[in-house]
């Protein structure tokens, strides 16, 4: 059976000679699923394709004709027909069973929330005194370090922590009253 050619064999497998396909599997079998891998990109679904394609031409076996296209012409057309099937099935996902996107935006009841806790930080911020309002807003806003913030402010680094530490305290005793325990426990004053 090795010596016969691709067609002969086919000849073979027409009338049911499984010898006969396992050669035909044998010669073909590594440049199909190279074949398929190269133009699908998975070697898993490469070797499914190919298996479904020998599947095929154990099938389709009676209907081909020597006197017709080679076999490789034939099983080849057979192989990248398959191949082309599986990639329109990938595409083709009904949308119900695709995921919603994960979308990192926070939801619609966190953004009011969120809008509703900066408006009352920024009042209690207004409401701080001058000097205090003025650190605050250096080292917490602007991002300065204490050491610029003092000296923005033309004060020791020690009377800049000292208007920081009251600051803080204005605004947790009156942001807690504001906003009750959510605060302590999601912005931490």
């Amino acid at each position: 059976m090795e010596e016969l050619t691709d067609e002969a064999l086919m000849a073979h497998v027409a009338r049911g000679d499984r010898r006969a396909f396992t050669v035909l599997v044998g010669r073909h079998l590594d440049r199909s699923v190279g074949t398929v891998q190269r133009m699908l990109g998975d070697a898993a679904e490469a070797e499914d394709v190919a298996q479904e394609a020998f599947t095929k031409l154990w099938v389709y076996a009676p209907r081909w004709r020597p006197d017709g296209a080679k076999f490789t012409t034939w099983f080849y057309r057979v192989l990248v027909n398959s191949a082309i099937d599986r990639q329109r099935k990938a595409r083709s996902v009904p949308l119900d069973s695709v995921p919603e996107p994960f979308d990192p935006r926070p939801d619609a009841f966190r953004q009011v929330n969120d809008a509703e806790v900066s408006r009352h930080v920024a009042a209690a911020v207004a409401a701080l005194p001058d000097r205090q309002r003025a650190a605050v807003t250096l080292c917490y806003y602007q991002g300065l370090g204490n050491i610029e913030a003092a000296e923005v402010l033309e004060i020791s680094v020690g009377a800049l922590e000292s208007l920081l530490v009251r600051a803080r305290r204005a605004l947790k005793e009156r942001l807690t009253l504001l906003l009750g325990p959510v605060l302590e426990e999601e912005h931490d004053v």
